[in-house]
């Protein structure tokens, strides 16, 4: 069990995101809350589902609830003489919280709070670093199996398919997101679904992320099956060029916005940054997409121990796009780029 301090205004803090549950008492079960009282006195309920479960992976007190959980929370909060509830507002319906409202002893009040261990969550321990590198070289190694299957003609979802089962494999427990494999003027969805599209000749953008041990990754490479022409070439040097002076960018103290304006300073000296529609990048860690985010009006310091992404791209209708994305750590000295995977153009 994490120690936590809790919030001030708040007697104990109602935890009801999974993740979040997973990253304070380690319990990976799919029905839990979590009623933290701070430091490392915690209550942790689940349902008779998990009770082998939970002894073995909680070192907090748990309770096993026949009924609903939420009942089972609001006996201890009244025992524990608890005024002031904390509860994560972004995670509970409306519903939810005038249903425990409701509830509540007559004296107790909820207290509503934003992202209390979303903001613990950003900088990673080194158990949680080790795992997530562990996650980007299982990515990287599935992409690399998946390639020596692709041929001209095979569809996106069947390529798709070929690094899923190259992932799990090579022991991922599941894709971080749904893999992106997109043909030709389909790259220029930013997250087109894998179709019966057949893939080449031409631009093919892959975008893939492995969960391992709870940890995920984050990977786009573009790959052209036959010549690439100069057009394509020229814009691939461009997207590269944008993002290596990203990751050149991140260091410890550094505005997520100073990042991602860098990125776009590249491209709008090819006279490309109309055709860059996303942000530069996303933390990532228990989820796929995390905070910070690296945007152009975000102002998040990055700090050591950072997981990032960093993924400019250009997208074009009628023509494609060309997206390129490693995995990055933010360290003392500036930042470690993760992710093995060359960034050459590779043509196949």
């Amino acid at each position: 069990m994490r120690s936590f301090t809790l919030p001030q205004g708040v007697d104990a803090l109602l935890i009801t995101n999974l993740h979040n549950v997973r990253y304070l008492s380690g319990f990976t079960g799919s029905n839990a809350m979590l009623l933290l009282f701070g430091g490392t006195d915690a209550i942790l309920y689940t349902d008779p589902r998990y009770t082998v479960q939970s002894a073995r992976q909680a070192t907090c007190k748990i309770r096993v609830a026949t009924g609903t959980l939420a009942k089972a929370v609001l006996q201890d909060v009244a025992r524990r003489k608890v005024v002031k509830l904390g509860f994560e507002q972004e995670h509970l319906s409306f519903a939810q919280v005038e249903g425990l409202r409701k509830a509540l002893p007559s004296r107790a009040e909820l207290v509503g709070l934003s992202g209390a261990i979303e903001t613990l969550r950003m900088v990673k321990d080194a158990g949680e670093i080790a795992r997530i590198r562990a996650s980007v070289q299982t990515n990287s190694k599935a992409l690399a199996q998946a390639l020596k299957k692709l041929k001209v003609g095979m569809t996106e979802a069947e390529f798709a398919a070929e690094i899923d089962y190259q992932s799990r494999k090579l022991g991922a427990e599941g894709p971080a997101f749904d893999t992106i494999v997109a043909a030709g003027e389909r790259a220029a969805l930013p997250h087109a679904h894998p179709g019966p599209t057949k893939i080449g000749p031409g631009m093919l953008l892959i975008d893939m992320g492995a969960f391992q041990d709870g940890y995920a990754s984050d990977m786009t490479r573009m790959v052209h099956l036959g010549p690439a022409k100069p057009k394509f070439r020229q814009a691939y040097r461009a997207v590269l060029e944008a993002q290596l002076a990203a990751i050149d960018a991140i260091r410890p103290g550094v505005k997520t916005s100073v990042v991602d304006k860098a990125a776009r300073d590249v491209l709008k000296g090819y006279g490309m940054d109309k055709q860059f529609i996303h942000s530069t990048g996303h933390g990532l860690g228990l989820e796929i997409h995390e905070p910070p985010r690296i945007g152009r009006k975000d102002k998040t310091v990055l700090l050591e121990g950072m997981a990032i992404t960093v993924e400019p791209g250009i997208y074009i209708e009628g023509w494609g796009g060309i997206r390129i994305e490693d995995t990055v750590l933010v360290t003392a000295g500036g930042c470690e780029i993760l992710t093995p995977t060359s960034k050459e153009l590779r043509e196949l």
